[in-house]
């Protein structure tokens, strides 16, 4: 795949899209491609992280229960696998496996390290963007907490009577 099909793949992944055309050119010039055949394993759940994947081409199914049983998800072109695992290394919480022939692209935490520090804008705005995302699923955290405690019957506690 040439280095300008790679660049339209990952700005089509909802946080690569955030950077500058410079910064997807140095992403798409140092990740490494990986080529899968149907049936064949990107990682398994528990696996230490080597990175993040963008799917460019095919479907990868990821099941967290890693029972053999159908793909809760499957991630297709342009999706993003293992947002955490761009920047550190993590436990994988899910089993990755290659649902028909499939091309992925692999960002290591130091590429994105090197890419944030080249590009403080993009650095900034991937921040802010996750910062946003962090505060809708806590939103969502407190909104089924709520609701548990209706199904209970209970009257929730204020903030600061919180123990934990």
């Amino acid at each position: 795949m040439a280095l300008e099909d790679d660049i339209a793949i990952l700005s089509r992944a909802p946080l690569f899209s955030l950077l500058d055309r410079d910064a997807l050119r140095l992403v798409a010039f140092a990740s490494e491609t990986r080529i899968l055949r149907a049936g064949d394993m990107l990682f398994r759940k528990g696996d230490r992280s080597d990175g993040g994947y963008v799917v460019s081409r095919g479907a990868i199914g990821l099941d967290a229960n890693d029972d053999g049983s159908p793909a809760a998800f499957v991630a297709g072109p342009g999706s993003l696998i293992g947002q955490a695992a761009l920047f550190t290394r993590v436990v994988r919480p899910a089993t990755a496996i290659a649902q028909e022939p499939s091309t992925v692209i692999r960002v290591t935490p130091s590429l994105m390290r090197r890419v944030l520090e080249e590009f403080p804008d993009a650095a900034a705005a991937m921040h802010d963007a996750m910062a946003e995302e962090l505060d809708r699923l806590t939103e969502g955290l407190e909104k089924v907490r709520q609701q548990l405690i209706a199904i209970d019957g209970e009257t929730p506690a204020k903030p600061d009577e919180d123990q934990g």
